[in-house]
């Protein structure tokens, strides 16, 4: 959007003095325009959940293709709300729908319509004034097929449009806000402060349903990780680094000190990783300070805190790196899509397919499955919530349902079959495997499939006692460059989207592309926003 000078304006706006009624801004893109859609709602407190499968909520949106008509506009106010009830066309692109944070939404207001800024502390306790769950595109209830969506419109790469969704909702919470306070009182009330505003974000309530996405789109994973640690070996490969760079790092790791103490989370574990992460910057920053050579400065660093800090701080000095050289990097941004295909070879060689399970999946091959500990859950889609679940395999029923996420189970029963073949079946091929076990044509087809994407498979038994499902949804979450991200079990978590981006009156400014570890600042300024 910076790159392009993408540029927005509201388009109609109907909201009466309580904020209900229409918003639609309208999203200028060298390709041609986007419209925002969305309608908000008054919502009885019995009605509001943040549940998928909920039939109400305050407000629901749709990013749609083009600008809409006076028609278009009749029909998704009639189907929007009926949320997974109603049906889309292939004019839209993505139908999400939200909640009101109601405490700090209407303490927000409050203050607003009394002439004064919000308490800061209590925008950094939340972060958000709205929170979605699911954000569909891809053709979910008719909106247009993904497939499309990169021939006809700005979005090539996958989660684009929904992106752009989130970030659109945002802005959606900071104007409703602003409006209610003023239809409160004209003359007293004031704008939020940009400061402010930049510290608001999206929230974001993910389950486990996040999780069978990384199993079952493994190319698109492993691409993302792929282009990911390739961005990082460009950055720390830059040999010498200049004063201008340096001083850069160092501004970087002052925001990520602020941001990790503002970084707040009830989960032990995460908080615990916090309070040794903010050590271990500390200690960061020293060694940084008695680096003289100028030489390789990035694989000293790393390789310092490989041997002296977690995981935790080695990432965030990833992290940290990669910002340093956008113009070194950005570029890769065009390969995080792949065109996902299934792959079938039934005349492969038992003795190539065996190999390449050796090489590829010795993770799965260590783990022992007659131990009942590394079958102790089974992962279900739940016919009354119609989300993921996790059962325990030898305690509850409906393990003949289970999902296919076992891979590392699938792929040890598939090799010890290859291993243990008796001679007298004279196989000697899969098709020849698969006429005498045909319940492995799926693994075999994953394993032919992945061969050339290094980064597919999550290595990890997700069927074991040990298996930790908020990992999995952390990877992802990440990518799409969530934060204050707070575990509130093993299974779900609560996360905030572009908290600290630029507002989109800012997408042409020289800082809009320098937003990472937002910082909520202490102090803000009483004056309205300008």
């Amino acid at each position: 959007m910076n790159r392009e000078k993408w540029r927005f304006e509201i388009f109609r706006n109907t909201l009466d003095e309580s904020g209900y009624g229409t918003l639609i801004y309208l999203i200028h893109t060298p390709s041609g325009p986007v419209s925002f859609i969305s309608f908000v709602a008054e919502l009885d407190a019995d009605d509001r959940t943040d549940r998928v499968i909920a039939e109400k909520w305050d407000m629901c949106f749709t990013l749609f293709n083009g600008i809409p008509s006076d028609a278009d506009i009749k029909r998704l106010s009639r189907e929007l709300p009926y949320q997974e009830a109603g049906r889309l066309s292939e004019s839209e692109l993505v139908m999400s729908r939200a909640n009101k944070s109601v405490r700090l939404f209407n303490s927000v207001i409050d203050c607003l319509a009394s002439g004064v800024q919000p308490d800061v502390v209590e925008i950094m306790k939340i972060g958000y004034l709205i929170r979605t769950t699911a954000v569909y595109g891809n053709g979910k209830f008719g909106v247009m097929d993904f497939h499309e969506v990169k021939q006809s419109t700005p979005f090539g790469l996958p989660f684009q449009a929904e992106m752009l969704t989130v970030y659109m909702a945002r802005q959606l919470s900071i104007d409703l806000v602003e409006h209610i306070a003023k239809q409160r009182d004209q003359a007293q009330a004031v704008g939020l402060s940009r400061e402010l505003k930049r510290a608001i974000g999206v929230g974001n309530a993910t389950g486990l349903g996040m999780a069978p996405f990384l199993i079952g789109h493994p190319q698109l994973i492993g691409q993302w990780i792929k282009i990911r640690e390739s961005a990082i070996v460009i950055a720390k490969s830059r040999s010498k680094v200049t004063r201008q760079k340096l001083n850069h790092f160092k501004k970087l790791i002052e925001r990520a000190e602020g941001h990790l103490k503002q970084w707040q989370t009830e989960d032990p574990r995460q908080a615990e990783r916090i309070l040794v992460l903010k050590e271990e910057v500390t200690r960061l920053k020293i060694e940084l300070s008695q680096i003289n050579d100028d030489q390789s400065v990035w694989q000293q660093l790393s390789d310092w805190a490989l041997q002296n800090t977690s995981m935790e701080c080695q990432e965030l000095l990833n992290s940290l790196i990669l910002e340093i050289y956008p113009n070194e990097i950005n570029e890769l941004e065009n390969m995080m899509g792949v065109d996902e295909f299934t792959y079938f070879d039934p005349s492969m060689g038992l003795v190539e397919l065996k190999n390449c399970i050796e090489m590829r999946y010795a993770w799965a091959l260590d783990v022992d499955f007659e131990h009942l500990d590394s079958q102790h859950y089974f992962w279900y889609v739940s016919q009354e919530k119609e989300e993921p679940r996790l059962g325990k395999r030898y305690l509850e029923p409906g393990c003949e349902l289970e999902m296919k996420v076992g891979i590392a189970r699938d792929v040890s029963a598939l090799y010890k079959t290859i291993r243990d073949l008796d001679s007298n079946d004279k196989c000697s091929s899969v098709a020849d495997l698969l006429r005498l076990h045909p319940k492995f044509r799926h693994i075999v087809s994953r394993i032919q499939s992945l061969t050339d994407f290094e980064y597919a498979e999550i290595q990890n038994n997700l069927l074991g006692r040990e298996c930790l499902p908020i990992d999995l949804l952390r990877c992802k979450l990440a990518i799409f460059g969530a934060t204050r991200f707070d575990p509130k079990s093993n299974l779900w978590t609560r996360i905030t989207l572009f908290q600290g981006a630029p507002l989109h009156d800012e997408i042409d400014r020289d800082f809009a592309d320098d937003w990472a570890f937002p910082v909520v600042p202490l102090t803000t300024s009483a004056a309205a926003s300008s």
